[in-house]
């Protein structure tokens, strides 16, 4: 299976490779352009492809000389063939990796959406305490965050926060943060020392193009007032806060943290568009094959996804069944580990279902 979808691919390469050495081709500057990039992503694969077969003929010399009377000989050519085939392996795992389909929104800016659930204040604490872990696992990664809505509780915590962060290959990383957090620990303000669970949603939304997203005016309504702070009391003399309802979905967008009511409309539209095209990415998921469905990074929002115990300085993400006893440095943006382990487990899953883990 993996071979031939190897030599399918060195054919395609080959194909492209005739046709861009056609100056007939240059006529049509889009299709010149289109055959081109196809060329470009094509290449890394080929040449690993190529360098295999060098290896396989290498291991077939080597064999050859298996069958020498020279002792000496017999003993090369074993520990070569040995080498080879780690060799061999090697490449052969680097393109199964290749070969796996690129998700087209992996190199995106985000929107992060984070939400405190059940639990109260405690739950508002912990959103706040997750919006300082991405913010602080961005920051490592040389990635900008621009908070684009919060709403503040008095303790120190959020009942939400939205922020944008940019940096190439930003939802390559975040995608698998989408779904409910769930954090276990004694709150400061409990005097019994009783144990509280509570949850945080988090959503990751692709940042969205205007040409991908087509809102027309006719299908928003916008509504201003004057922003407000803690308990309600109104800040600003003019009204600057903007609420913008989507009437066709009735999704509604409140931004008020700019002094400015056109920047607060700016952002609050991004903010639509980012969750409008993540409704048409989730539609086209639910045609995807069921066992697809299963896998990490596509499932359903609601579901508790990772498990936050302070007692045990414990994070266990429940979908691949992976226990860390290192809360204290993911919460302060040490989430390589965790992530690393999901994309590897999305990996060996995709490949199963390409019938190329084997």
């Amino acid at each position: 299976m993996l071979l031939e979808k190897l030599k399918e691919v060195e054919n395609k390469y080959i194909e492209l490779s005739r046709l861009l050495g056609d100056p007939k081709l240059m006529e049509d500057r889009a299709r010149y352009q289109r055959y081109a990039r196809e060329y470009a992503s094509l290449k890394e694969i080929v040449e690993a492809y190529r360098e295999l077969k060098k290896v396989e003929e290498e291991v077939e010399e080597n064999r050859k000389l298996l069958e020498e009377k020279d002792e000496e000989l017999r003993a090369l050519a074993k520990e070569e063939i040995s080498w080879l085939e780690k060799r061999r392996e090697g490449i052969t795992q680097r393109l199964r990796l290749m070969l796996i389909p690129k998700d087209p929104n992996d190199e995106r800016n985000i929107i992060l959406e984070i939400r405190a659930g059940a639990g109260g204040e405690e739950s508002a604490i912990f959103a706040a305490e997750l919006f300082r872990m991405y913010t602080r696992y961005a920051e490592k990664r040389g990635w900008k965050v621009e908070v684009l809505s919060a709403s503040a509780t008095g303790l120190d915590g959020y009942k939400e926060v939205i922020a944008m962060i940019r940096g190439r290959g930003a939802y390559s990383r975040f995608k698998y943060e989408s779904g409910v957090h769930r954090v276990q620990r004694v709150p400061e303000t409990e005097s019994s020392g009783r144990i509280h669970t509570s949850t945080v949603t988090v959503a990751i939304l692709p940042e969205a193009e205007d040409v991908e997203v087509d809102i027309r005016d006719e299908e928003i309504r916008i509504d201003t007032y004057r922003a407000s702070g803690h308990g309600g009391q109104n800040v600003n003399k003019v009204e600057t806060a903007v609420r913008i309802t989507h009437l066709p979905t009735g999704m509604v967008v409140t931004c008020q943290d700019e002094k400015s009511q056109h920047k607060n409309r700016e952002k609050a539209m991004k903010i639509l568009r980012s969750r409008l095209y993540d409704i048409k990415l989730r539609e086209q998921q639910e045609k995807i094959a069921s066992e697809r469905r299963q896998q990490v990074g596509t499932g359903e929002r609601s579901e508790k996804i990772r498990t936050y115990n302070f007692p045990q300085n414990r994070v266990t993400d429940h979908r691949i069944g992976l226990t860390i006893y290192k809360l204290v440095e993911i919460l302060d943006g040490e989430l390589d580990e965790l992530t690393d382990s999901l994309i590897a487990h999305y990996q060996t899953e995709e490949l199963k279902r390409m019938g190329m883990d084997g």
